[in-house]
């Protein structure tokens, strides 16, 4: 047996383990209830989890066709089940097994110490019960919240107005009104989806001067982007609209039968991106021009600390030093301290982290497990008269929902200082 199926059985074990150990709480949290209620949760569990077990092992034999897919919302739309339906139970075994092992220390305390007295066998019982049935009544939290990013999360843009002190900026482009997307991965979408539209009618209400678009325009094919190339035309900036490459467009994490074939999958989709009205930046810049001043706006291609680093900034930036602002657009965020720090470029734009499309907010602190990954994860950064804006993403990849993180349109509006 291969490692890889050895620990594919490994996992579906895992899962039987924990399928049977979250029945035992619910049935212990429903101990007195009535026998035909007790009966249709049986009925209802079992079918829901083998059901999941059955699509797990369905998908593990077609992985491969699955993940070269050119559109991978079904794929994703199983990953989005699996986990609602694996959330809550995981809540149950945590409660579940507070009472095993509160049980297990009195009898542990029991036989350590026979003369110490004992509880009744009724509040025992009733102790234990609660805690399963609060383990149950919590279950509910996980659920609705992945339910509700399936559903309406993804969909939920948040438009995200950020003033931004631009020293050097001349005054022609103060109150300069850019609006920054990213992250769209239009192949998670079903064809059809109107998220898409949805999301382009609030990005033109914004009435931007610039648009700007940080990467990972698909998951990993150019003919994901087909379906929705009429609507993207039809985004709307003043001054223009620009873009650049994610490591998602290079394709790197599909499998390919030649170099060439990969090849001409980026070269259509940089053809996409002027179908769309945009233009790619890859590594060089341009003048934005505005009643005799300009800044400068560069592009480079994707560079990150984890993953690819196509991106010359070297190359991106010469040319700008005597420019008297530049904005960069680079997706990874992790650039930014690597190497754009030490450039003094005053404003990058970045996306890429998703801001993990999970997170909580607590007392007006948004916590999310992408700050485990990153120490720019969303949002506006400051060091030393520079900025960074990390935008959390259009769309969506892997889980097809948004919990505690909403889809991003971020306006950046220009101060000069």
């Amino acid at each position: 047996m291969t490692r890889s199926f050895v620990l594919f059985l490994a996992f579906v074990a895992v899962l039987v383990a924990i399928d049977l150990y979250a029945f035992k709480g619910i049935s212990t949290a429903l101990a007195g209830r009535s026998l035909t209620l007790r009966r249709w949760v049986r009925i209802i569990y079992w079918t829901i989890s083998i059901g999941m077990v059955g699509m797990l092992c369905f998908g593990a034999l077609r992985m491969q066709e699955l993940r070269s897919s050119h559109n991978h919302a079904f794929l994703f739309t199983f990953i989005g089940l699996f986990i609602l339906f694996l959330l809550p139970k995981v809540v149950i075994v945590v409660f579940h097994g507070l009472e095993d092992l509160i049980q297990l220390g009195r009898w542990v305390w029991g036989k350590l110490a026979p003369g110490a007295p004992e509880p009744t066998s009724g509040e025992t019982m009733g102790r234990i019960r609660f805690l399963s049935q609060l383990g149950l009544a919590l279950a509910v939290v996980p659920f609705g919240s992945v339910l509700y990013g399936l559903t309406k999360g993804r969909r939920n843009f948040h438009v995200t107005h950020v003033p931004v002190t631009a020293k050097g900026l001349p005054k022609a482009f103060d109150g300069l009104r850019i609006v920054q997307i990213s992250d769209m991965h239009l192949g998670s979408y079903h064809v059809g989806s109107d998220i898409v539209q949805y999301g382009i009618d609030l990005i033109n209400a914004q009435d931007p001067d610039l648009i700007l678009f940080t990467g990972d325009l698909v998951n990993d094919f150019a003919e994901e982007a087909e379906p929705w190339l009429d609507q993207l035309k039809g985004l709307k900036a003043r001054m223009g609209k620009y873009s650049i490459l994610g490591n998602h467009d290079y394709s790197d994490y599909a499998q390919w039968p030649s170099r060439e074939e990969k090849a001409r999958n980026l070269d259509r989709l940089k053809g996409h991106h002027a179908t769309m009205g945009f233009r790619l930046l890859l590594d060089e810049h341009l003048r934005i021009e505005k009643d005799g001043a300009h800044f400068a706006l560069i592009g480079v291609q994707n560079w990150g600390t984890r993953f690819q680093q196509y991106g010359d900034l070297a190359k991106a930036r010469q040319g700008t030093e005597e420019a008297p602002y530049r904005i960069l657009m680079s997706h990874d965020p992790s650039h930014w301290d690597a190497q754009v720090r030490a450039t003094g470029i005053e404003l990058t734009l970045s996306g890429h982290t998703h801001g993990a499309q999970f997170g909580v907010t607590i007392a007006g602190h948004t916590y999310s497990p992408a700050q485990w990954a990153y120490k720019q994860w969303a949002g506006l950064y400051a060091e030393g008269g520079q900025h960074l804006y990390v935008n959390r993403g259009f769309g969506f990849i892997g889980f097809p929902g948004r919990v505690g993180m909403p889809p991003e349109i971020t306006v950046l509006e220009l101060h000069s200082a």
